[in-house]
């Protein structure tokens, strides 16, 4: 599963990550509810676990918000709050469980199951710019006939781009969209990655989708930009 954890305590985000990451399962993080916002809008999760007493954004309105976009990816609220109150007003707004700390992370993972089961049978939509497709809920990338195999950190950078396709996103949101507000990921980093990039998914096809704008950022289009 690919899970993002919104969390604003950093100690539990890697108690949280470690645990998660020993079960094999993919985990993104954010430390306030409008940057978990905005990684739960520009890239899939399988889930969200999700706390309440966040800067910026509350849980309740990162809940609210992400419905109102008709986003059903499901939500698991992990959060310190127990009051009958708290727990109606997230069930309502449309997280799907509730958990308070301190929890058993056993029974974090099973409920994480029990969402995962739920959400099976939605299919998430296929991204497709020319011949080049990416299959959210199997994380595979396809261009013409020939799958590409791509690392997390590359299948990131490409889905972000191509959910942003004939639109020219900048350098500084691809980062945070990535590799996350807390990384100090700087621009070399990124012009290698978007290299290697272009190496699996242009070099032997045309015509070339990953576009450059200099000044600015990158792009994914079938047309070059001049």
């Amino acid at each position: 599963m690919r899970i993002l954890i919104v969390e604003d305590e950093r100690e539990m985000v890697e108690l949280l990550k470690e645990g998660l990451e020993e079960e094999n399962h993919s985990v993104s993080f954010a430390f306030d509810g409008r940057s978990g916002l905005e990684f739960a809008t520009s890239s899939d999760f399988d889930a969200i676990v999700l706390d309440l007493m966040l800067p910026r954004l509350d849980g309740f309105e990162v809940t609210r918000r992400l419905r109102r976009r008709q986003d059903q990816t499901p939500i698991l609220v992990l959060t310190a709050r127990d009051a009958n109150a708290d727990i109606a007003r997230a069930l309502d707004l449309g997280a799907d469980d509730y958990l308070t700390k301190p929890f058993s992370f056993v029974v974090l993972l099973a409920r994480l199951r029990a969402l995962a089961r739920r959400g099976s049978s939605v299919r998430l939509p296929l991204i497709k710019v020319a011949d080049l497709m990416l299959d959210p809920a199997a994380h595979r990338v396809s261009r013409g006939s020939y799958e590409i195999h791509l690392s997390p950190t590359e299948y990131r950078l490409l889905e972000l781009l191509m959910r942003r396709a004939g639109r020219v996103v900048s350098r500084s949101a691809i980062v945070n969209g990535v590799w996350g507000l807390e990384k100090d990921v700087d621009g070399n980093t990124l012009d290698a990655f978007v290299r290697l990039l272009r190496s699996k998914v242009d070099k032997d096809f045309e015509p070339k989708l990953v576009q450059t704008v200099r000044g600015f950022g990158y792009s994914v289009c079938e047309e070059p930009r001049s």
